[in-house]
């Protein structure tokens, strides 16, 4: 099944992360979500905390889905 890499911001409470995540053509973010266990893969990921300062950058991360607070695609943000 093919994949489309989409690049996403996630905020925690503690961090910033921006990467991307494998979505299937047509698939929204929200089913995605949906469908995602405990644990989710990001690649490309580079974390900061609030105030811009670079923790790390991972070409893969498994984050724990309950820890996220907002996520969405990088391209809706102004």
């Amino acid at each position: 099944m093919s994949t489309l890499k989409t690049e996403i911001i996630i905020l925690t409470k503690d961090f910033r992360i921006e990467g991307a995540i494998d979505l299937v053509p047509g698939a929204r973010l929200t089913d995605f979500m949906n469908e995602t266990n405990q644990f989710m893969v990001v690649t490309d990921a580079t974390i900061t905390d609030h105030y811009k300062k670079e923790i790390l950058k991972s070409s893969f991360i498994n984050l724990l889905t309950s820890n996220i607070q907002i996520i969405l695609p990088a391209k809706n943000v102004l």
